[in-house]
């Protein structure tokens, strides 16, 4: 998958649910395989693997209801990040 945000997003995704190959676009809350505490690990893992920290403002479910989703959060994230850290 490479180390693509959008590459280390899915195999995280996927490493938790195997039997569920995800397209970038595909809608992980239909699959029904995501409750609330892997959508909170979901966060953890983005702001661990991406070093950033997603603003309450950004917990929104269509920020992570799609691979392409989370990609675009994080991009905007690291975009906004200060020089010198993201954090």
């Amino acid at each position: 998958m490479g180390d693509t945000t959008a590459g280390r997003i899915r195999t995280f995704i996927e490493g938790r649910f195997p039997q569920a190959p995800i397209a970038e676009t595909e809608d992980i809350f239909s699959l029904g395989y995501i409750n609330s505490l892997f959508a909170m690990e979901l966060v953890m893992h983005v702001e661990k693997t991406f070093a950033v920290t997603v603003p309450n403002s950004e917990l929104r479910i269509d920020n992570f209801r799609t691979v392409r989703a989370i990609t675009e959060l994080v991009d905007r994230l690291l975009a906004a990040a200060p020089a010198g850290g993201h954090r």
